[in-house]
């Protein structure tokens, strides 16, 4: 199965079937399993078995599916599914860190990714330094002898910086410390971030891997021994474990998940193309356009400016509103990864609890408004952007 290209590995990859030999995955919805006699019950709990399962906080079939599809698609030893992305994140730092210890973080993240790491974690005695994450000599005088984590967006959200995740790997692992990175974004698809030096890789499956709007879910990937030694422990008495069918939702979501994210690309490219210069635009910023500061490292890393832009309305908040309000095509909502175009004003929504000064810095205007391309048709979008445009 690990010499298969990434479609055949997306449609069948860790199938299970029972003994009707379904086509379909099979949802087993159950919260607990039956053993034939108490020493086999026994001898669970001393050891699992590779098919084998005791809870559905700890494992189940369906979930099991799913993490091995997306384990082989990423290249990594193993993974464990959580509840959503935000339990991924909060479970994969929160499982390898402890009062004392100290984080390097890029400052550019999403609003709950900031809130774990600037509330929760320092609630416990972690020491967080936030940088710059595309200064390379930031991330250099930040890291310590007692680093224990560094942490980023490989793409951040809403200002689409870009990390060099190579070179900050290797500062980190100079310093002994592990990598974590949030690679939504960069989607599974563009990023191999495992092959770039990450040691842990984190999704919000409720994004391009459901991509239709219908469940939440995470997964956290990494090495078979940081999975299921730190990871494992951690999230299966805590409580993150994914849903039986979120999974078997998620299973599905991953067959078509190259065949869309590549046309979602493709629909950004254009419609950064077609927005670039118009006088009502501050900026657009899409890392697959020439003049994105980090163009270079894009292509380099990934090849791909991604599913998602950013356009800053010169006009601020009232323009950004105006704006949002005449879209008749691409739908306001606060996900991102969808197969529907949609759009957020974050100053107002998922970042609105940052103070102002700190917005600034981040680059969240109140002009700015995100932009999720789905799979509509490129011309239609373009047209529905034009005429929104028109309104402000």
């Amino acid at each position: 199965m690990t010499d298969w290209n990434t479609r055949t590995k997306l449609v069948h990859g860790g199938t299970r079937r029972s003994q009707y030999g379904e086509v379909s995955e099979a949802i087993f919805l159950t919260q607990g399993f039956v053993y034939d006699t108490a020493e086999q019950a026994e001898a669970r709990f001393q050891q699992l078995g590779d098919d084998e399962f005791i809870y559905a906080r700890y494992g189940n079939p369906t979930v099991r599916m799913f993490e091995e599809r997306i384990a082989m698609l990423e290249g990594a030893e193993d993974a464990f599914a959580t509840a959503s992305g935000m339990a991924a994140v909060s479970g994969a730092l929160t499982s390898m860190l402890k009062a004392g210890d100290h984080v390097v973080s890029a400052r550019a993240l999403f609003g709950s990714c900031l809130y774990i790491l600037e509330e929760v974690l320092s609630r416990f005695g972690v020491e967080v330094t936030f940088v710059d994450g595309t200064d390379l000599e930031a991330w250099r005088a930040a890291v310590r002898p007692d680093t224990r984590a560094v942490f980023l967006e490989t793409m951040s959200n809403p200002t689409l910086e870009v990390v060099d995740l190579k070179s900050v790997a290797e500062i980190a692992h100079a310093a002994g410390a592990l990598v974590v990175a949030d690679n939504v974004f960069a989607t599974p698809i563009y990023s191999n971030a495992i092959a770039l030096g990450a040691d842990v890789v984190i999704y919000s499956a409720t994004k391009h891997i459901d991509g239709q709007g219908r469940c939440l879910g995470g997964v956290i990937l990494g090495s078979r021994e940081f999975i299921r030694k730190t990871a494992e422990p951690y999230l299966k008495h805590t409580g993150a474990a994914m849903s039986p069918f979120n999974a078997w939702v998620l299973l599905k979501g991953l067959e078509t998940l190259d065949l869309r994210v590549r046309a979602q690309a493709e629909g950004a490219q254009k419609l950064a193309e077609a927005l670039h210069g118009d006088a009502r635009l501050a900026r657009v910023i899409y890392p697959g356009l020439p003049d994105h500061p980090q163009h270079a490292l894009t292509q380099a890393q990934t090849g791909s400016g991604g599913t998602v832009l950013s356009i800053d309305l010169a006009g601020g908040q009232e323009a950004a509103f105006r704006f949002l309000n005449a879209l008749t095509i691409c739908v306001i909502s606060n996900n991102l990864g969808d197969a529907k175009s949609i759009a957020t004003h974050p100053a107002t929504t998922t970042h609105q609890r940052l103070p102002a000064d700190q917005k600034t810095t981040l680059g969240i205007t109140p002009g700015l408004v995100r932009i999720s391309v789905g799979i509509e048709d490129t011309a239609d979008l373009i047209a529905d952007f034009r005429n929104a445009l028109s309104a402000v």
